[in-house]
């Protein structure tokens, strides 16, 4: 069944009115919660339903209007308290104007102007929660709260969604749906990656004739775990090795000082290389030996992990978080303590160290686990039918098993 048959079946009515679906978000920068809301935008429009997204812009805006959606520049980064107020006005003009018949807010500060706004306009209101937002505090919680007024509140990982059950005791977990974030199969497919585009960052890395490769993407901040596989990378029992650190150091530079100083003292330069942005991440990937994600606090739900696996590759990621969903343990790749550099430095091992015939097992299993279910595809499919749920009555779907 396509994407786009898919689609249709899950949002569409004999109703002559287009069902017209508004998200909202801070901005349209780039990041998982902008991804999330450009590849549904695009689910909406092949269902022959009007989307419409209200943010503040970016360059994802471009994206929007290639694939039929609609937006709407509102300054709904702002978290004042007045800003909020103001955004509630112009989110119900929207609505009213573009008769808009759900809301599904993606961040908590458009959120609080986006219910208000809704309810005004008797129209349906949906949040997602992207992440584990901290608690700590009364006015945190407070804060939060929000993003549990939905008719329906969606998680974006069973992770996040046991987060809600246990941290808002009184939230009734009858609105909760647990739709994981969906890999781009298209993009990340490794029979899509040409021999070419590996060559082409193999030479601009300057990475050596048959060196086994780990690579750790992500965004330069400490609770990434850097440093944990630097002490990790000191343990090891196979060399030589090259250590990729993908990624921008987007106002951390003073982070990423301290990581090669870090490497440095631990004698690492000719290990550890520091290769910036990568805009050809899937071509990235292909290239590794073993791909790590060393997150020290739980990922809501683990992008490196789902696409490394996409692309075949062995992934070695800490035991919490939603890479406990993503990852099959010492199947598709090896889930690690916490903060434990021996631990990891075996597994990295252990990844490098596989024959031809048990890595070919494992980008097998961890390509099929990953398609039947984490894609773009079902992620757009359940959050239609929940749309649909609100619009149609239709019953919820039964969200199967992660086991292949």
């Amino acid at each position: 069944m396509t994407s786009e048959t898919t689609a249709n079946t899950a949002i569409q009515s004999g109703d002559a009115k287009r069902p017209v679906i508004l998200q909202v978000l801070p901005a349209l920068e780039t990041g998982g919660v902008e991804r999330t809301t450009v590849d549904v935008a695009a689910a909406i429009v092949e269902a022959g339903a009007r989307a419409i997204v209200a943010s503040s812009g970016g360059p994802m805006t471009r994206e929007l209007e290639r694939i039929g959606a609609e937006h709407i520049e509102l300054p709904l980064h702002t978290k004042s308290p007045l800003g909020i107020r103001r955004n509630i006005g112009r989110l119900s003009e929207v609505i009213k104007s573009h008769s808009v018949d759900i809301v599904h807010a993606r961040s908590r500060a458009p959120a609080w102007s986006a219910l208000a706004a809704a309810r005004q306009n008797n129209c349906h209101f949906v949040t997602t929660f992207h992440g584990t937002y901290s608690h700590g505090n009364p006015i945190k919680r407070r804060y939060n709260a929000i993003m549990l007024r939905g008719d329906r509140v969606i998680a974006n990982s069973a992770f996040t969604g046991e987060h809600i059950s246990s941290v808002y005791k009184s939230f009734d977990t009858s609105r909760l749906r647990i739709i994981p974030r969906g890999v781009d199969l298209e993009r990340f497919d490794p029979e899509r990656v040409s021999a070419e585009r590996v060559i082409q960052l193999t030479n601009a890395w300057r990475i050596p004739d048959g060196m086994p490769v780990i690579m750790l993407p992500g965004r330069l901040t400490d609770w990434k775990g850097h440093k944990i596989l630097i002490e990790a990378l000191t343990r090891m029992k196979n060399a030589p090795v090259r250590c990729l650190i993908v990624g921008d150091a987007q106002g951390r530079e003073r982070y990423q000082e301290d990581l090669k100083e870090l490497v440095k003292a631990k004698g690492l330069e000719s290990v550890v290389h520091f290769v910036g942005e990568c805009r050809d991440m899937p071509a990235a990937l292909k290239l590794a030996d073993v791909v790590v994600s060393a997150s020290t606090k739980p990922e809501a739900f683990g992008r490196v992990a789902a696409e490394a696996q996409a692309m075949g590759r062995p992934i070695v990621a800490t035991n919490h978080g939603g890479s406990r969903e993503t990852v099959l343990d010492r199947r598709t790749g090896w889930l690690v303590p916490v903060k434990d550099p021996d631990a990891m430095a075996r597994a990295i091992d252990a990844a490098i160290g596989l024959n031809t015939a048990d890595r070919e097992q494992v980008a097998k299993l961890a390509t099929t686990h990953i398609r039947k279910n984490f894609s773009k595809e079902l992620m757009c499919r359940r959050t239609l039918q929940v749309y649909n749920e609100l619009l149609f009555g239709n019953a919820p779907e039964n969200i199967e098993s992660v086991e292949p």
